[in-house]
């Protein structure tokens, strides 16, 4: 009647219907590895049918052996040596296709995850730590992959050892087979007590597993911070911080494991003499033989290991649908739609010619904390334009860039997209659009590789010549082509080994190369100097190509070279005259 009150209550709480969707999500990655799943499965089948017959006839040998039975002593001997020898090359053979498989599986679902967190909206998928998304990826993962090629199959061979050793000991002696199982109900409820700790702990143990992923994630990629600051001894205390509290959790839990596990040490070795005392005894009496009773204790071990196997599988059960939650979390988030991805390939197509014009009319937006950037503003670019969204730090001009690149969605207004020889083809900005955008972000956006690596990634057949004329087009290659191996020079991690001025113009190298109809530049020119910057504008307008160019800056020498400039300041856009932009060249 209680277990019944607890399902209940579960199923009121949600608990057992969460565990249901999880497990039906987990569902959906098995089934593409069935056939993985059956091979493993009889290989187990196999080998735990080959274990159990080399008990029989190790049964068998000791009769001969003690003249309880007749037979052919070195006829039996060679059959036990050659069943062990079987059974063992299935089990290693079974291990190592285990091993093949399941690292083909994790990396095949972690392929997809990764694709789909990638993919996932941007907006939504912000409000994670990378560390915990890092942490997603990788833990929670592993034990889906771990837990899709073993649990079922090994649910399968459990219950068939189980059942097979017990139908064998009740063929011999029944009463043999409830002195086996006689620790049953204890193991059973040790276990459920044990499990409902299990939930509680995987769910903690993961949150703080994320907090310190990010932990270290954050201060390792910030350590020229921390040095300058001064702050190591602070960020080292931090981490003590943490590690206390990881440990003090998981000694709690460990506690209430190492009782339940003594508990259960002392019911199994009870077990173990009852089975013993009862097979002596049946010896004596002269019910069974000495061969039987071996079996017998064979067996009654075979039996407590395979329940005790079977309950284990429960923390298996909990840690996959535990994983599955935190990864349905990230994967359920809505997804950039790309089913444009036509539509902006013909717009391309007319963009290399005519261009692409940007119209944005009485567009509004809000933070998801319900804070409002922007209110009824319009803006337009066009081709062959230099425009310049400028106003104070925090007023929205990284926004708008985003907004433009789909990454974050206004509530109202339309943002359109226009080509042809009279603009009269259209498209709504959408995230399939950012395939007609070049973007240079701030900061440094280089990756790790060479600079030819960085640069085709956004062009894979770019040819040298190409990659250099980039270069050239951004003042890059004066010291690109001073560098002993040029293009294929080496670059470290977060632009190592360049300066931020150099890094700046191999990001606008990358994105001039990408030949794209619309570039962002979101203050990307702040770390050259001003001669430099003007030569970047210049070259990168004094092309034939249709480029529409829109930047964000605090330079008044921006400002100079710009056909139009936008001011953003509460929560409005406004068109700037001439008057208005040498008022704000003369005040910088």
């Amino acid at each position: 009647m209680n277990i019944i009150k607890h399902i209940i209550r579960r199923i009121k709480e949600g608990m057992l219907k969460d565990m249901l969707r999880q497990t039906v999500w987990i569902y959906g990655y098995a089934r593409h590895y069935w056939k993985s799943m059956i091979f493993y499965t009889l290989s187990g089948l196999t080998g735990t049918a080959i274990g159990l017959l080399s008990s029989i006839i190790s049964k068998d040998l000791v009769d001969i052996i003690t003249g309880h039975q007749t037979g052919e002593l070195l006829k039996t001997f060679c059959m036990m040596i050659g069943f062990t020898i079987g059974s063992q090359a299935i089990s290693q053979f079974t291990s190592y296709l285990s091993s093949k498989i399941s690292i083909r599986v994790d990396n095949e679902i972690k392929a997809d995850i990764y694709e789909k967190m990638l993919s996932t909206d941007w907006e939504a998928i912000t409000h994670y730590h990378t560390g915990d998304l890092l942490v997603r990826w990788s833990s929670d993962a592993s034990n889906i992959s771990n837990g899709i090629l073993s649990f079922i199959p090994n649910l399968i061979i459990y219950l068939f050892k189980f059942i097979m050793a017990l139908g064998i000991v009740i063929y011999h002696d029944a009463t043999f087979a409830i002195f086996a199982l006689i620790g049953m109900p204890v193991s059973v409820l040790m276990s459920r007590k044990l499990m409902n700790r299990m939930v509680n702990n995987n769910k903690r143990s993961a949150a703080l597993n994320a907090e310190m992923s990010g932990f270290n994630q954050e201060s390792l990629s910030n350590i020229q911070t921390i040095k300058a600051f001064d702050l190591i001894k602070l960020y080292c205390e931090r981490l003590k911080d943490l590690q206390t509290k990881y440990l003090k959790m998981r000694l709690e839990f460990n506690r209430m494991s190492a009782v339940t596990s003594f508990i259960m040490a002392i019911v199994g070795m009870a077990v173990s003499y009852s089975c013993y005392g009862w097979g002596i005894y049946r010896v004596w009496s002269g019910a069974i033989s000495y061969g039987t009773m071996t079996l017998f204790l064979s067996l009654s071990g075979q039996l407590t290991g395979t329940l005790n196997s079977l309950i284990s599988l429960v923390p298996t059960a909990i840690n996959l649908t535990t994983s599955a939650g935190r990864l349905m979390d990230i994967l359920n988030m809505p997804r950039d739609d790309y089913s444009q991805t036509e539509e902006v390939t013909q717009l391309s197509d007319m963009g290399k010619k005519y261009g692409i014009r940007l119209e944005i009319s009485n567009m509004s937006y809000k933070y998801n904390s319900g804070t409002e950037v922007f209110k009824n503003v319009s803006f337009e670019a066009a081709p062959h334009e230099i425009v310049a969204l400028v106003g104070p730090s925090g007023e929205g001009k990284t926004t708008m860039l985003r907004i433009l690149l789909s990454l974050l969605h206004p509530y109202e207004g339309t943002c359109l997209l226009k080509s042809g020889e009279n603009y009269n083809n259209s498209l709504t900005l959408s995230p399939a659009a950012r395939a007609l955008f070049s973007y240079v972000p701030q900061g440094n956006t280089m990756f790790s590789g060479t600079i030819a690596d960085n640069m085709r990634s956004v062009k894979p057949d770019a040819a040298d010549a190409e990659i250099i004329e980039a270069l050239k087009l951004s003042c890059a290659w004066e010291f690109v082509s001073e560098l002993p191996d040029t293009i294929n020079s080496e670059i470290k991690e977060r632009g190592g080994g360049f300066s931020e001025g150099q890094a700046q113009r191999l990001s606008i190298a990358r994105a001039i190369l990408r030949k794209s109809p619309i570039l962002l530049l979101d203050e990307a020119t702040s770390a050259l100097d001003v001669t430099t910057e003007r030569n970047v504008l210049k070259n990168i307008m004094k092309d034939d190509y249709p480029r529409t160019c829109i930047v964000t800056t605090h330079r008044p020498t921006v400002l100079t070279m710009c056909d139009r400039v936008y001011s953003i300041h509460d929560m409005q856009c406004t068109l700037l005259n001439d008057d208005e932009i040498e008022e704000i060249t003369r005040n910088f």
